[in-house]
This record gives C-alpha cells, structure tokens and sequence, in this order.
C-alpha cells in the first residue's frame, strides 16, 4: 500500500491527517518503542513440549503425538511418542532435566512460526510499537519482514536487536530500508545510487524496497544490491510501470514483488500503459484504486501464450511473489472489512479515524465506493488468484504478507484472513502454510534457522488447541464460532502459546494487553467509541 509520490513518507501523510482531525499527533513526537518488559518465560535450559499434532511447515502432513524438545534456543529432538487415540507409554518420552519445562500440548497443533513479509511496524495511524508486537506475537508471527523502514533504518535496527536478545516482546525484525531513504542528495544518478546501496549494507539492513526511479537507476541498484548479498523487493507504482514491470525487476536480480502492480503490465499484448481515463489523476486515490481494478482484464487472458510465457520467465529466474490479498479486500467488499468483529476491541482510535474516507490519508479513498466498484474488484481478484495459484502450481513461491495499517486491515487479524484469501485462491491448506512459513524464511534467505520445525532450527513455534488446517479461523485472536452438542453457540481457538526462541507467550495475555492499550487510548481521547463513517448518535 506504501505511496512513494514526492517522496512523502508514511508518517508525513499520517501526522498531517491527525493535525488536520484535531488529535495530537503522537507519532510527531516519534513512534514510540516497545517498552523492555519480560513478557514470556524462558528460554530453558530444557523446553519438552508433549503430545502435540506437529504441522512441521515443509508440507509433509500432520504427525502426532509427538514430544518436541528445545534445548536454550533450539530444537533438540522430535520424538514420536505413540499413536492417536492410544494412551502414550511413559517410557518412550524424553526425560525432563533438573530445571527443564514441561508443556502439556495433547490436542493441540503445532506449527513453525509465522512471517509476514509485509508488516509495517505502525505509523502515525499505529504509534505505540507495544501495540503492534503484540498483535503479531498473539497471531503467532515470530517474524516480519519491513519493507520500507518506515520508522527509520535506525530504529528499527535498534527494535530488531532487542528483540533478538528478548529484551522486547516482538516478532524478529527484518529491515528493507527503502530505496534512496536518507540520502541527502538523492539517487538521482547511477553513480549516487550505488552509493547509497554500498552505504545501506554497511549500516545492517537487510535488503532494500524499491519503488520508483529511472529504468537505468533501478538496474544499476538491484544488481549491486544482490552482489552485496541482500534481497530485494518492490512495489512497481503506476508513475514508473510503464517503463519498467516485473519482468525487469527479476532479470535485474531482485528477489520478490509487493502486491501485483507491474504484473499485469508484463502481461499486457495490445498495449503498453494501462488504460487511464482522460481524466485520470495518480494523486487522486479514488481514480488510483479504481482503475486498479480494472487492471488485470487487460492482461493477457489465463494459460494463453503470452500469460505462459510471462509465468515461465519469473519461474526460471525464481522470482517470489507475495501478494497481499488482504490489503485490496475493501474494495471488493468494503462493508465486510470496515465491519471486522475485533475493531472494537483491537483496532486503535487513532487507526479507525486513519481508515475514513478521508482525500489525504493514504488508502482512504471511499468517496464514492459502491457496487460497480466492488464488482470490478471482485474480478479482478479472480484473475490476480488464478494467476497467483498456477505459480504455485508450477513450483513457484509464493510468500504470506499483509501490509497491515491501512484500508480497514488490523495487525494479526489481517495475516489470518490473508490465509483464508489464499486458501480461495486455490492454496491447500499445507500449501497456506508452507507459504507462511518455509517459503518466507527461504525469501528472506534464513531457511537454515526458520521456516520449518526441524532439529537444529530456532525453536518458534505456533501452538493452538484446534485444527488450523480445518479452519484457519481458529487462528483469529477472537476464535471461530462453534455450536456444542447441547445447541449452545460457543468461540473456540485462538492461539494458545507462542513460542519464539525458546521463550514461551501465553497468547490470550498478549491479545488482552492489547486490548489494554486501545482501552487506555480511548480513554486519553475522550472516551472515543467506535464509529461507521458518517453515523451520528
């Protein structure tokens, strides 16, 4: 969702929009960080969670009961320990050590942790860091790829140290600073660009997100950015599409794509520049989302020469697509997204009034959104889907990300139902997962440490007493609705623990200190209540 034009950040746009409301901008004085508070247990000298269904994330199916064992950080052993429906033999379990924890999980699955590689970490429309971590953490998120660095390379350098010492309740952070950020003199010039490369790689980011710049600047960039040995990823917006799409990124060298724009661009065989209307203005978000969703009936149709060819070409330069589904819902079907369960509760005031139609926040852009709008996007969806599932058909990786903070999406929530939008678009559900997990750690190339439950690998670990793999619902922070045998309507599931480098998260707490820190804002802002745009008590 990020909007590069005239190198306007994030926080600019949100701070003006909050001046502009009346409210004190919290985020003028700085997003303000997660406070160092121990809110897990652990690491262990042994950690022996038992019994559990493990979902193990490289697409193999489920196996249980097995007993898993952690040793500080790391996974030690798998043990299969006996057969569903049997009683286990205590004596083929591993044996607890002097100040070893126990975890009794029968029942329950487990799953690798979960990364999203598109996690913004707040802005001015999400200003407490706390707020955010904790959302992620209690959707079992151990890990979030920033693409953009919107809080500063800086900052989130500091965060991701933090959190890598468990000094923060937070997923582990990895920072793609966006392309040019920081740079006095700009990158204009090949020569600046790959100065300011050479210069990000030495400060530890760890790739770089590109947006627009001159066709000659981007090849120059990308490649030196892969010859350092960082990834790379890119939201290719409509100002610099019509010179350079997907196709160039990935024979550039980068390693993935945002959303889908430049896509249906390379797909293009009648034209080579979308169909604007005469009237057409990028700065104008309800012409900009619009007519993005009439993009894709003017690619190439499904499986015909040109759509195989463009597909064939991004498989054998191992190109990795990370859709977003999510972020676009709204324009599909807006009353859904804007009516979610958990706003009430987990939305933040001052994200809510970020998600208004408002002609200056970025992804507000409902001043005249109805059925004709949401008939396109709903098409459009069919085509971006049956694109993005023959990819995965054909060995193609295809990520999990989410771009939370905007358009009626809420961090954690959204990476769920980013789940359940895959699982439409023809994902099984192993196939949801492993893209949620091993596909993610190989993007971000730290498959040897994450992505999959294996011995050897860093314990992080999802943990829920519902199958997930019948319905990613019971993922959701609020749970899924379930009617018992006596015809009494119930909520089951949630995440139960997660487990990040060894340190175990009650999941249910993290959720209720969220819950705290929303109550505690609305309070600050008057009491503030929820409200749909344009109702009045």
């Amino acid at each position: 969702m990020e909007n590069n034009r005239y190198c306007l950040s994030h926080r600019f746009v949100a701070a003006l929009l909050f001046t502009l409301l009346g409210f004190q901008s919290l985020f003028a004085q700085g997003m303000k960080k997660a406070p160092e508070v121990k809110d897990g247990d652990g690491p262990y000298s042994q950690l022996i969670i038992r019994g559990v269904t493990l979902i193990d994330g490289t697409g193999a199916p489920p196996m249980g009961p097995v007993d898993i064992v952690v040793k500080g950080n790391r996974i030690a052993a798998i043990r299969n320990v006996g057969y569903p429906g049997v009683p286990i033999n205590p004596n083929s379990r591993p044996k607890l050590e002097p100040g070893g924890k126990e975890v009794n999980a029968e029942g329950m699955y487990l799953m690798p942790g979960f990364i999203d590689m598109h996690g913004h970490i707040g802005g001015g429309q999400a200003p407490i860091a706390e707020y955010v971590f904790k959302l992620w953490m209690a959707h079992g998120i151990t890990a979030i790829r920033d693409p953009s660095a919107g809080n500063g390379l800086d900052w989130v350098l500091d965060e991701k140290q933090k959190s890598a010492a468990g000094l923060i309740t937070a997923p582990r952070l990895f920072a793609y600073t966006a392309f040019g950020q920081g740079a006095k003199d700009g990158v204009d010039t090949v020569e600046k660009a790959l100065e300011w490369v050479r210069e990000n790689a030495k400060r530890g980011a760890d790739g770089i997100k590109f947006f627009n710049a001159a066709p000659e600047i981007l090849d120059a960039a990308i490649r030196e950015n892969k010859r350092l040995g960082l990834r790379s990823t890119s939201h290719h917006n409509q100002l610099s599409v019509a010179r350079w799409n997907v196709l160039d990124s990935a024979r550039a060298g980068m390693t993935s794509m945002e959303h889908w724009y430049g896509l249906p661009e390379a797909l293009f065989t009648n034209k080579t520049i979308q169909d604007y209307p005469v009237n057409y203005n990028y700065s104008d978000e309800s012409h900009r989302f619009e007519e993005a969703g009439k993009l894709w009936k003017q690619a190439a149709p499904p499986y015909s020469e040109h759509w195989n060819k463009v597909m064939n070409e991004l498989l054998s330069l191992g190109y990795v697509l990370d859709p977003t589904f999510n972020i676009y819902e709204a324009s599909r079907d807006l009353m859904r997204a804007r009516r979610a369960e958990w706003h009430e509760n987990y939305t933040l005031p001052q994200l809510w009034e970020f998600f208004q139609p408002n002609r200056r926040a970025h992804g507000s852009y409902w001043f005249n959104w109805g059925t004709e709008q949401e008939v396109e996007w709903r098409n459009n969806y069919h085509l971006w889907m049956t694109f993005i599932n023959e990819y995965k058909n054909r060995g193609g990786k295809v990520t999990l990300g989410t771009d939370s903070g905007y358009i009626f999406q809420t961090y954690g929530f959204s990476y769920v139902r980013e789940m359940e939008l895959m699982r439409e678009a023809g994902f099984s559900p192993l196939e949801v997962i492993r893209s949620a997990t091993l596909y993610g750690a190989q993007t971000l190339g730290v498959e040897k440490d994450l992505g999959s439950v294996e011995v050897g690998k860093l314990a992080d670990f999802v943990i829920v007493d519902q199958n997930p793999l019948a319905n990613f619902q019971v993922l959701y922070g609020t749970g899924a609705i379930k009617l018992t045998e006596d015809n009494k309507v119930t909520r089951v599931g949630g995440v139960k623990y997660t487990v990040k480098d060894g340190i175990v998260y009650d999941a249910k707490k993290l959720l209720a200190d969220v819950k705290r820190i929303v109550d505690e804002e609305k309070k600050k802002m008057n009491n503030y209540v929820i409200r749909q745009p344009g109702i009045v008590d």
